[in-house]
């Protein structure tokens, strides 16, 4: 993890970009965020828009706090501890919200998580931190779905995983068709998931009941 700064509680500092490119200074960032200012036709030097560049600064930093973790991290403790404990895990209605890669609109909703163990079972609050840490990116609802996914499946190497997350797109609410409380539902499954449909069956039947 590069140059990453993890401070007290549960956000986690920007990291460096993706590419490896030259990450902006706080005062290029907040140039930018003037222009963009003047671009919408406002003027960036009036008492109530002065100091927004350095809070939106701030803000995207944690915004995209994401970037500086990794999944290793995140799932790194597992409790082997479980009396044996190898049936299905999990944990409803985690709610997170995102920012669109397309229009960077936030999107907000909740996943759900389900797996099988084998070598152990992780903290429940790891599950939550897991999507988190996808959802303070810039992302796609279907990537999002992907990567927590296989987070799971790649650390801690479950019988089987499944995601299900329900989001409303203010990109798809605010602006375009503009139909607000429209929602997408993403689904990914791995393991004994995706090898036998009844699993499937059981996990939607264990979400859908709480609703």
């Amino acid at each position: 993890m590069d140059d990453a700064i993890i401070p007290a509680g549960n956000r986690f500092a920007a990291g460096k970009p993706k590419s490896g490119a030259r990450r902006p200074t706080a005062a290029e960032a907040e140039e930018a965020v003037r222009t963009l200012i003047a671009y919408a036709g406002d003027n960036p030097d009036r008492e109530g828009l002065r100091d927004t560049p350095r809070r939106v600064v701030k803000a995207y930093a944690e915004f995209f706090s994401g970037y500086a973790v990794t999944k290793e991290e995140v799932l790194e403790r597992i409790f082997t501890d479980v009396a044996g404990y190898e049936e299905l895990v999990l944990v409803r209605d985690i709610p997170f919200y995102s920012h669109c890669e397309h229009h960077m609109v936030p999107f907000i909703g909740s996943a759900h998580i389900a797996y099988y163990p084998t070598e152990g079972v992780v903290g429940l609050s790891k599950l939550a931190r897991i999507v988190e840490m996808y959802a303070r990116r810039l992302q796609t609802q279907e990537a999002m779905t992907a990567q927590i996914c296989d987070a799971i499946e790649t650390v801690l190497k479950p019988r089987g995983v499944a995601v299900l997350i329900e989001a409303e797109h203010l990109c798809m609410s605010m602006r375009g068709v503009q139909k607000p409380g429209a929602s997408t539902v993403t689904a990914r499954f791995s393991g004994c998931f995706l090898a036998d449909p009844s699993e499937q069956a059981r996990f939607m039947m264990l979400v859908r009941g709480a609703k």
